[in-house]
């Protein structure tokens, strides 16, 4: 970026694409790394941490950021794709300096940061956050409730100092838009006391779906650090399924006085999958298929696929079945694939165009036999009918995939050559980086990594960046 760019405000970088000059994406924006300096000096703007394929989080220097604009962030080409480690002497911008109580220093007035803005020095590839937008939370006769404005770094003070309850809200705003299991790839990588105040910034729906995309370990702490009556709420709302796994998880105990907290309705579901071992069709179906009458048309079902709550592989088929349409429901009469529905007029009923080739599936089924059949027979579904003919649920293609990966997939980062060139090709260490792209406030470019700064690629490291 030239010198005398316009002033770039922090919240704007969040999930922005970064592309290597040929224009190819190579990863997202996630959050920034500042090193915070002696006095009233502005930290000093060390780089980016982007999120490249398979979710691996990379540290990339700021010297090797080209160009800032438009909604995206230019990159030299060549990334250092060892995964990011946060340093004793880093903040992360977005994850800690954000929200973050503060005090003006002109009138000691507490004020709550809602985004700081970068800019790069004249003449220089040194970037600083120059300015802090910031909110105060009272005034005086002449400052109104809720005032917001805008100040010099050294106006402020107090962002070296732990903070027991810093807000989340504008951290939550900032990923609003990511998609849940982005999300929590986010929330994995905060610390313990920052996953807990994002978590409680979340509305209980947002949560939920974070929640089921989370390692079981972050999704017990997170569960246990909610007031019981909030916990039951987001159980609730999480897929059947997915409460039942958590649960499972906790003593028992703690699982039945938050079973006992919930809706009946949704309790019931969930020890109805608990009772099922957990690697059968019964303990990995979800209670809420979309299940119609006979005497329900084509528009009928068109609509409820369309509902924006579905997930694809539900939506992918509906399950025609006798009252009551709630599982367990009446006689399963068959399955109406999605594709069905799209040829046959609106007025068509169900029950004319049902498919009854393919058996259903035994709640006891094991899942290497429920994983065959969805194989051979390219489905994203399959019904679960238990002795009675009635409908208990569905298995879909994304919990068997949870069962088949590692239990740590969540955890398990994609891990691909070390660098990726300009070309999009990756290549191994060349020996040599002459760049100085990671320094320190004297000035030293190179840092005491067992004999390797995290921008070089001179050494590699075992457990570095």
């Amino acid at each position: 970026m030239a010198a005398g760019a316009p002033r770039i405000f922090v919240s704007h970088l969040a999930g922005v694409p970064v592309f290597d000059p040929n224009g190819d994406q190579v990863g997202r924006v996630r959050d920034l790394v500042a090193m915070l300096r002696v006095g009233r000096r502005p930290p000093r703007l060390l780089g980016l941490v982007v999120e490249v394929i398979g979710r691996r989080r990379i540290f990339l220097p700021m010297t090797r950021v080209t160009g800032v604009e438009s909604g995206q962030v230019i990159t030299t080409g060549v990334l250092n794709v060892r995964r990011f480690e946060q340093r004793p002497t880093e903040r992360l911008v977005l994850g800690e300096l954000l929200d973050r109580r503060v005090r003006l220093v002109e009138d000691d007035a507490e004020v709550t940061v809602l985004d700081v803005a970068i800019q790069q020095l004249p003449a220089r590839r040194d970037w600083e956050i120059d300015k802090v937008f910031v909110r105060r939370g009272g005034g005086g006769a002449l400052r109104r409730r809720g005032e917001t404005l805008t100040v010099e770094w050294s106006a402020v003070t107090g962002f070296s100092l732990e903070e027991e309850g810093q807000g989340a809200e504008n951290l939550v705003a900032t990923f609003e838009r990511m998609r849940p299991a982005d999300l929590a790839n986010v929330l994995h990588h905060l610390s313990p006391k920052r996953r807990a105040e994002v978590a409680a910034a979340l509305d209980d729906d947002r949560l939920a779906d974070v929640l089921e995309e989370l390692p079981e370990d972050d999704q017990v702490e997170i569960l246990g650090k909610l007031k019981e009556e909030r916990a039951a709420d987001v159980l609730e709302a999480m897929d059947p399924d997915d409460a039942a796994d958590l649960l499972s998880e906790l003593p028992e105990d703690d699982k039945e006085r938050l079973l006992t907290l919930m809706r009946p309705d949704d309790a019931a579901d969930v020890r109805r999958l608990m009772s099922y071992e957990e690697r059968t069709a019964g303990g990995l179906m979800t209670t809420e298929p979309i299940v119609l009458r006979p005497d329900a048309t084509v528009a009928d079902a068109l609509a409820r696929v369309r509902r924006q709550d579905l997930s694809p592989a539900l939506a992918a088929q509906v399950y025609v079945c006798r009252p009551p349409e709630e599982t367990p429901t009446g006689k399963y009469l068959g399955t109406v694939h999605f594709q069905r529905l799209l040829r046959d007029p609106p007025f068509t009923l169900v029950s004319a165009i049902v498919d009854t080739d393919l058996g259903p599936l035994a709640p006891d089924t094991p899942l290497p036999v429920v994983t065959s059949h969805l194989a051979a027979y390219n489905l994203v579904a399959a019904p679960v009918v238990d002795d009675s003919g009635s409908l208990l649920g569905a298995v879909t293609v994304d919990d068997v995939l949870d069962h088949l990966l590692p239990e740590d997939w969540r955890e398990t980062e994609f891990h691909p050559p070390e660098e990726i060139g300009p070309d999009g090709i990756g290549r191994q260490d060349s020996g040599s980086d002459h760049g100085t792209d990671r320094g320190t406030d004297s000035g030293t470019d190179r840092r005491a990594d067992s004999g390797t700064d995290r921008a070089g690629t001179s050494t590699e490291v075992t457990g570095g960046r």
